[in-house]
């Protein structure tokens, strides 16, 4: 068995059954015979569609103890979870919605012989889906309803940290009569999660989490031609031009900092602003930051919880620790609340005088760490945006809408926001660079679900 813990108290609260290899490989079994033998990919996906309408029901069913085990595996404030559940069972319409309309099959005049050219979509097969522990009940959702949409199978595999968002999708896909074998959960470590994605009975593997564990899902899926989407980190710049209000921009920043107490891949961590504007700045997130409430994330008052485990409270301790050693100016907080002796609390922090260059500028930390950088103009602030590995997100502070729109298509970046994080679950999300391989959330994020298949016909034929 696998204890979770309560982020907040540091205590058990939880114990799911810890998969081992050969129970992947019953898993991947179940899929495959579901996919090649089943009903559900040879559904029509009006078919479909009436499941995934079924299992965005069973899941406003479940909203409050779904945004319960999210506060308490991953430390997000208990009002934010539960104003992120709709969401979920909105992904389900969306895609439901979507199923009725998507061209699965599409007719062309061929030029060099026979009546009819048909393009048709299919589903990719058996889907191996990994989710990380910060933002499990979207990531679930992101994944499983368009594979679901397409006809694919699944094996969704839970992280060890957070299993309660794939346990709680597997109660609402057996309540709405999901056919056996369709869905899929094992909950396993590292090298459990090894042999799913080497399993030959897997077509496909999406995985959202960090960029080194991407890189090795990747080799392996290359090894073998395996189809693979990937959803890794960020080091994401949020570029403050000189025309923009500093306190208008800092409130924004800092408001959105905290979230999931920094744990977001989108997080803007990098704040780029011209020399003479960087102080002002500094101060301004300093004073937004030193007015957060940390503490009991089910408490109402607190603004922020706690990070998710042990680990990821070390590690953003030791990346503070490293800031200072190379450098940058510690302005505020930085160290655990002095009145929380247990829970992995840390205050939001800001650094100051950050070099682009140096470790805290370059790597991603997952916490409520920000990193302001000074640069001589607007154009400098440009190429230190784009000085980086990663390209998830970022965002540009300007009062001129045209001079936004020519920074956003200078930016190599998914997505960029104007004057704030921007992010829409019907619109596809994804990363340039390291931060990934193709998208998820709006029509693209079925693409990756689905193989393209071209048949020329001498006649037309009478299902099509």
């Amino acid at each position: 068995m696998i204890d979770v813990i309560d982020s907040a108290t540091e205590e058990p609260f939880l114990s799911v059954a810890e998969a081992r290899a050969d129970d992947v490989t019953k898993a991947v079994n179940s899929a495959r015979e579901a996919f090649d033998s089943g009903p559900w990919p040879r559904m029509s996906p009006s078919e479909r569609s009436t499941y995934l309408r079924a299992i965005a029901r069973a899941l406003e069913k479940r909203a409050l103890e779904h945004a319960e085990l999210w506060t308490r595996e991953a430390g997000v404030i208990f009002s934010a979870a539960k104003s992120r559940m709709p969401g979920l069972s909105e992904t389900f319409d969306y895609y439901a919605d979507l199923a009725e309309a998507y061209a699965f099959e599409e007719r062309h005049k061929p030029q060099n012989g026979g009546d009819v050219a048909l393009v048709v979509r299919e589903p990719v097969g058996v889907v191996a889906a990994i989710v990380g522990w910060n933002g499990a009940p979207g990531l679930v959702t992101t994944k499983v309803a368009p594979a679901l949409m397409a006809g694919c199978s699944l094996v969704l595999k839970a992280s060890p940290e957070a299993p309660g968002a794939a346990y709680i999708m597997a109660e609402a896909c057996e309540e709405a009569g999901l056919p056996s074998g369709v869905l899929n959960i094992v909950t396993c470590g590292r090298e459990t999660s090894e042999s799913l994605v080497r399993n030959p009975g897997v077509d496909k593997v999406t995985f959202t989490g960090s960029t080194a564990t991407g890189r090795r899902i990747a080799a392996i899926c290359g090894e073998r031609i395996g189809r693979v989407t990937l959803e890794l980190g960020g080091k994401s710049p949020a570029l403050v031009l000189d025309d923009y209000d500093i306190d208008i921009a800092a409130k924004a920043i800092a408001s959105r900092a905290t979230f999931m107490t920094g744990q977001v891949c989108y997080s803007l961590t990098r704040i780029i602003v011209t020399r003479s504007r960087h102080d002002a700045l500094v101060d301004a997130l300093s004073d937004n930051f030193k007015s957060v409430a940390v503490g009991d994330p089910f408490d109402p008052r607190i603004q922020m919880g706690p990070l998710a485990n042990r680990a990821q409270y070390e590690r953003v301790q030791g990346y503070i620790a490293r800031g200072i050693d190379e450098g940058a100016k510690l302005v505020s907080g930085g160290k655990r609340p002095a009145r929380l002796d247990r829970g992995y609390f840390i205050e939001p922090t800001v650094f100051g005088n950050v070099d682009n260059a140096s470790t805290i500028g370059r790597e991603e930390i997952f916490g409520p760490v920000l990193c302001v950088i000074p640069v001589a103009d607007e154009e400098q602030a440009l190429e230190v945006a784009n000085d980086t590995i990663y390209g998830l997100n970022a965002t540009v502070f300007s009062n001129d809408p045209d001079k936004a729109y020519a920074f956003a298509r200078r930016i190599r970046s998914g997505t960029i926001g104007h004057n704030g994080v921007r992010r829409e679950h019907r619109l596809p999300f994804g990363g340039f660079k390291q931060s990934g391989l193709g998208r998820e959330g709006g029509h693209e994020g079925v693409t990756p679900y689905l193989e393209t298949k071209v048949i020329i016909l001498d006649g037309v034929p009478q299902h099509s």
